[in-house]
């Protein structure tokens, strides 16, 4: 490579990773995956290296990776905490051990004690005690300039077994310790993440429906750890189950310890945590085995770890050693090779799933990936298929996410021969050649059809349960056999289903003789599932509306256009003008009621649970309670029920649910994660209760 071509690739290398350490360490977004940036930073460390004319102090290589952020008070570190030096195979730990062993002058055959630790992968953050207490914490941020977040370190508790930041330390003397520094990472462990995405997902459906932004999902326990710290609430800080758990201490002018494990046992006596896991090592071999056992074992930690932490034991040996400009001579870190993988893209094909939601699911070459061989991994919708710009014929990097499920990290378009194909879905369902939409403000295409095959047994449910045509004793087992068996075709097939087939669909299968008793429970089955779908052949027009499912049309808005239309016929005729006319339908709704009854095959399946027998009698008047005649917003999660059946629980007795609040609004009912509607209500004076209180008045009369 030519002075001027290394220059340039040199001078890309430096600007992409960066642009990656800015996105991952202030933004919490990373860009790249782990062993993408790791292969960028070794090809900028080989071409330095190659070419010294080149190197330059600013360069990422010779500087700790980060940088404080301008939301919080900047804190310099008395002592940089440094970046630790990384060894991706099994010959580069060699190495360090031979420069450990060549800087201090020992002979090869002798041992050096290390103690290794499980890598964290969190945020690294200073705490600092003055005469036993807690005075100040910082992050790393680029290692002399910290993020001053003390306020919210403050906020981490305890949570069980995983401790928090202790306000003093624990059994110190005061006059002992004038100052110490405590450094660590802030974490959040693997259930915690899990329980935070899935909360942050309940929240987006609700923020869906009110016609909000959804949220941002963090993109691993990392981000999430990091943006919940750097929250600027403290409170919001401390509603997240952060962990701390501590790996190290400095104590000016003192270091009174003479090994690095001896000072980790002076840390948990304080009251932080430790890593359990940490363990000493006599020597190079100890460390490999020990490494070894960590490769798998790491995968039932709480916390995510992608390799190990190797440090030199005796504290006077790691003075003699020194640190270069970003990294100390006396540490490793071990990275397990990534569970990451290049392959093509084969195809790209659409999946139809039971909610009528087409998935774009790559077909890749087959790689094997964390031990498992896979050969293919969801887009997930259309959004993320085009910002990852996945394509047809594309090289693209894989991995399994978790160590479980396979995914598409990135595509590299600079491997494309301009063969590749860019993937459009389709215009019809490729499982019953319903047209397939998306509506404006959706990230999904769906498949418009209600009889669709794919998402039948989701629909047959739906149609059944307690708030629709209440149908008791149709499970998924049972209606996956009915589907599986090409019985049930849509929902006015279930009435045809006879006694007979329903007492082979809940007959066990196992051996009986002739007259034994137990064959009495799928007989009694069979015949309650008959009565149950007899009787709900009289219903009401909201309820055979809910059940329908169509697009956009929870309990509630069932309920408005049965009290509207009074007649389904009248509804199946209606434009989008005249559906409009109904409270609460906007002119999005209304074009997903109308390209529902419009589409032929729905008509179809409507007129067919007709003629089995279904009628639908006009919606009763709202009867009396504790919401007659109040205006109530409804705002957070509840866990009992969701936001449509809460709105037609309260629509039922005669309320009206209402998207804002005002000095008019009588009642807000506040679930978890309530956020700015609570406090405006607060600020009105308006009555809030929880969801306990919301439930006892839905029981009044």
């Amino acid at each position: 490579m030519s002075g001027g071509t290394a220059r340039e690739r040199v001078e890309g290398l430096r600007e992409r990773i960066r642009a990656a350490d800015h996105a991952y360490y202030v933004l919490d977004q990373p860009l790249l995956s782990d062993a993408e940036y790791d292969r960028l930073m070794r090809e900028l460390g080989a071409l330095e290296a190659e070419h010294p004319e080149l190197a330059s102090p600013d360069s990422p290589t010779a500087r700790v990776s980060g940088e404080p952020s301008a939301d919080f008070a900047r804190v310099v570190h008395r002592e940089p905490m440094l970046s630790i030096a990384n060894a991706m195979s099994d010959d580069e730990l060699a190495e360090f051990d031979a420069r450990v062993h060549r800087l201090l002058a020992l002979p090869e055959d002798e041992a050096v004690g290390y103690v290794g630790e499980p890598k964290l992968d969190g945020l690294a953050v200073e705490l600092v005690y003055e005469r036993g207490a807690f005075v100040q914490g910082s992050t790393r941020g680029d290692g002399v300039n910290g993020e001053d977040v003390t306020a919210n370190l403050r906020a981490l508790q305890w949570l069980g077994a995983n401790r928090g930041v202790p306000q003093r330390l624990v059994g110190a003397s005061p006059n002992d310790l004038p100052r110490l520094e405590i450094r660590g990472e802030v974490l959040l462990q693997k259930a915690h993440f899990e329980a935070m995405v899935r909360r942050i997902q309940r929240i987006n459906e609700v923020r869906t429906a009110e016609g909000k932004a959804p949220l941002k999902v963090p993109a691993n326990p990392r981000n999430a750890a990091a943006g919940s710290l750097r929250q600027k609430d403290p409170q919001e800080t401390r509603n997240r189950p952060l962990s701390f758990i501590a790996y190290d201490a400095v104590a000016p002018g003192i270091e009174p310890w003479a090994t690095h494990w001896e000072k980790l046992q002076s840390i948990r006596g304080w009251g932080f945590e430790v890593n359990a896991e940490n363990t000493r090592c006599a020597g190079l071999a100890e460390v490999r085995k020990w490494r070894d056992q960590m490769a798998t074992r790491r995968f039932q930690l709480p916390y995510e770890t992608d390799g190990i932490v190797v440090k030199v034991d005796d504290l006077d040996l790691r003075h003699r050693l020194g640190a270069a400009s970003k990294t100390p001579r006396w540490a490793v870190a071990f990275k397990y090779p990534p569970h990451e993988d290049e392959t093509v893209v084969i195809d790209i094909v659409p999946q139809v799933g039971r909610t009528g939601i087409l998935t774009p699911v790559a077909k890749v070459r087959e790689v094997k990936l964390s031990g498992a061989v896979v050969t293919s991994a969801t887009l997930h919708n259309e959004d993320e298929l085009r910002r990852k710009d996945v394509r047809v014929g594309d090289w693209v990097i894989m991995r399994r996410a978790g160590e479980v499920i396979p995914e598409i990290v990135m595509s590299l378009p600079e491997r494309r021969t301009g063969a590749e194909r860019v993937f459009e879905f389709p215009r019809a369902c490729p499982v019953c050649g319903a047209r397939v939409v998306r509506e404006e403000g959706e990230k999904v295409w769906r498949c418009t059809g209600a009889a669709c095959p794919a998402q039948l047994v989701a629909r047959l449910l739906h149609f059944a349960q307690r708030r629709a045509m209440d149908v008791e004793g149709l499970g998924e087992v049972a209606a996956g056999q009915l589907v599986e068996k090409g019985l049930v075709k849509d929902f006015a097939d279930l009435y045809a289903v006879p006694l007979e087939e329903w007492r082979r669909i809940f007959a066990r299968p196992r051996k009986a003789e002739v007259g034994d008793k137990r064959r009495e429970l799928p007989e009694k089955a069979a015949q309650n599932l008959v009565d149950a779908l007899e009787r709900s052949k009289h219903t009401t027009l909201r309820r055979l509306l809910f059940g329908l499912g169509i697009p956009q049309v929870g309990e509630a808005t069932a309920a408005q256009l049965a009290r509207h239309f009074a007649e389904l016929g009248r509804l199946l005729d209606a434009g989008e003008e005249e559906l409009q006319a109904v409270r609460d339908v906007g002119p999005e709704v209304a074009r997903e009621i109308r390209a529902w009854t419009g589409e032929p095959r729905n008509r179809a399946v409507v007129e067919r649970l007709l003629a089995a027998g279904v009628v639908a009698a006009p919606e009763a008047a709202p009867r009396g309670g504790a919401f007659a005649g109040k205006s109530v917003v409804l705002t957070g999660t509840l866990a009992k029920l969701s936001r449509d059946e809460a709105r037609a629980e309260v629509e039922r007795r005669g309320g009206r649910v209402t998207g804002s609040v005002s000095r008019k609004t009588d009642l807000v009912v506040a679930g978890e994660e309530a956020g700015s509607k609570l406090e405006k209500a607060r600020e009105l004076g308006v009555a809030v209760v929880g969801e306990a209180e919301f439930l006892a008045m839905l029981e009044e009369r």
